[in-house]
């Protein structure tokens, strides 16, 4: 990187950067990035506005750019919170050798990619220029400071020194300090040796045989509370903050990303009746949602729509008995068969092409089996053969004159679908990013067992500098994708809208997922190409974490226009 000749302000040992030089090197670098960002916005701006007003047309001819800015501003935010988890793990003298050298190299390398080119994909590097800087644009990330990270923080000693400390944790640890409080840490060891005894040892088998997670574990659930873990008490649910959400979902879907996501129902379906449900709806479904008596599914999208979903074309006409009457067909929904209630997206408003129109339902139904899924009238569908998140199954739904109680439209008005769909989407985000944070995990972990076992030209795999570097940067990564989205849900717990800090968790976790999961099977070589092995089933289970819950470019044009705008 051009530097301005001053000499780097830094003691260095072999490996790490000493402390109090590393926290005032790395708050040097954060204020750097986020005038980066400030600049950036300020010329994204200039091509995207139109009249005084951010155009949509104008910011889709400039998608590149914008989504590319939304990637600048997610490393901004991911860097802050990485800053501001070391501070306080150092003001409670818990920053570490192992938290010091995950800062340094997480500063290290995405300050890099930051000046010279951050992964939006795997072959789309987001380059400053392509947003509009140039290097007089820069100067700030031409600092003493950030030069001193980019040289000294992500080297060879630090992530060999890193892989050597987490080579003596116990099994199944969390590599770092997570920054919790020790009620949220007590949360996750619970959560972490259930599933390490009850989900684990089973799940390759349900996923190799494309089977339904057991009811019996479905119920252990429910008896530990996972549906009512963040529904208020007095709904009987267990009142906890998004935060203990968060540890639940990484160390389920650590053993599984289905069982994890199992609680992702009950999220959605509670939020919806929270937000919008009449005092009525939350008495008669929040405690069964809680308890688990009633399992829910989303139906939302449809075949030609996508994430579109204000073109919904699925249909619900009131009868003369007051109740609704549902036309249309649905996808991709999870869990279909198995589940008690359906919250529907369904539009309702005629003359209506847009989400104005749009109403949500809690369409109540029975409880399916494998061989006869669909048990009520008007009511079909077939399952999609999926690669990976196999434990639920995703179906396709069809309605035709199926029936909906009167008393079921979700708030008892029409047209508030699509608003009330809104107010869950900061909470789903959230949970998927947790989930996306186990999944990682699981990939490091059978990554770094599989590398400490495995011998080749006398030697174990781990002891070779490529193989460790990928570990090193895995648990790098894993903990700046918690750090934002442990930031996302304190937010949400403050009542602070955060749908951009949410997008921003779900956007690099996901990343994190895939690039954890892919190299974790290339440390497997072939084996990892072998269905015997857990790392296949989990690169198969990561790579739907880009897509669902609103996919990457998605994500990204959400935060681009919320920021612009």
């Amino acid at each position: 990187m051009p530097h301005d000749g001053q000499a780097m302000p830094t003691a260095e040992t072999a490996a790490g950067i000493v402390l109090p030089d590393l926290l005032r090197l790395t708050a040097a670098a954060v204020a750097a990035v986020d005038a980066v960002v400030a600049k950036a916005k300020t010329a994204l701006s200039e091509k995207v506005t139109v009249d005084g007003r951010v155009s949509g047309a104008r910011i889709e001819a400039e998608q590149t750019a914008a989504h590319g800015f939304a990637w600048l501003a997610t490393y901004g935010q991911a860097l802050s919170q990485m800053q501001h988890w070391a501070e306080r793990l150092h003001s409670e003298g818990r920053f570490g050798e192992m938290e010091a050298l995950i800062h340094q190299i997480a500063f290290g390398e995405y300050l890099w990619q930051v000046y010279g080119g951050i992964p939006m994909s795997q072959t789309e590097i987001l380059r400053p220029q392509d947003i509009g800087l140039d290097q007089d644009a820069q100067l700030e990330m031409m600092c003493a400071e950030v030069m001193a990270l980019c040289s000294g923080g992500n080297t060879q000693a630090a992530r060999s020194r890193l892989v050597a400390l987490m080579r003596e944790q116990t099994a199944n640890a969390t590599f770092g300090a997570t920054g919790l409080d020790e009620e949220l840490e007590m949360v996750r060891d619970q959560f972490r040796r259930w599933s390490t005894d009850k989900v684990a040892p089973h799940a390759h088998e349900w996923h190799l045989k494309d089977e339904l997670i057991p009811m019996e574990v479905i119920d252990e659930m429910a008896e530990m509370g996972v549906f009512g873990l963040t529904i208020p008490e007095e709904f009987g649910g267990l009142g906890m903050p998004k935060a203990a959400m968060c540890v639940v979902s990484e160390e389920l879907s650590r053993g599984y990303i289905g069982v994890g996501s199992l609680g992702t129902r009950s999220e959605i379906a509670a939020e919806l009746i929270l937000c919008g449900g009449t005092r009525e709806q939350k008495d008669k479904w929040l405690p069964r949602l809680a308890s688990g008596e009633t399992l829910p599914t989303a139906v939302f999208t449809e075949p030609n729509t996508g994430s579109d979903l204000g073109a919904l074309r699925t249909r619900g006409v009131r009868n003369d008995a007051g109740d609704w009457v549902l036309n249309g067909n649905k996808t991709w929904i999870t869990h279909a068969a198995r589940t008690h209630v359906m919250t529907v997206l369904a539009r309702t408003v005629p003359e209506t092409d847009d989400y104005r129109g749009l109403s949500m339902f809690l369409a109540e139904k029975t409880p399916g089996t494998d061989e006869a899924p669909w048990q009520d009238p008007g009511i079909s569908g077939g399952e999609i053969e999926v690669l990976g998140y196999r434990g639920m199954k995703e179906y396709t739904v069809n309605f035709d004159d199926f029936i909906v109680k009167g008393e079921n439209l979700l708030g008892g008005d029409e047209g508030q679908g699509f608003k009330q769909l809104m107010q869950t989407f900061e909470s789903a985000r959230i949970q998927t990013a947790a989930r996306a944070i186990g999944v990682a995990q699981a990939a490091l972990d059978e990554a770094l067992s599989y590398a400490e076992t495995r011998k080749q030209f006398g030697k174990a795999l781990i002891e070779f500098p490529r193989v460790s570097n990928k570990l090193a940067l895995m648990a790098v990564e894993i903990m700046v994708a918690r750090q934002l989205t442990y930031y996302s849900a304190a937010e949400k717990d403050n009542d602070r809208r955060c749908d951009v800090e949410a997008g921003m968790a779900k956007l690099l976790g996901a990343r994190v997922a895939w690039s954890s999961a892919d190299n974790g099977l290339q440390i497997h070589g072939g084996n990892g190409f072998a269905l015997e092995y857990p790392i296949s089933r989990i690169l198969c289970d990561a790579r739907i974490l880009n897509i669902f819950e609103g996919a990457a470019e998605i994500q990204a044009q959400v935060i681009a226009r919320r920021l612009l705008g």
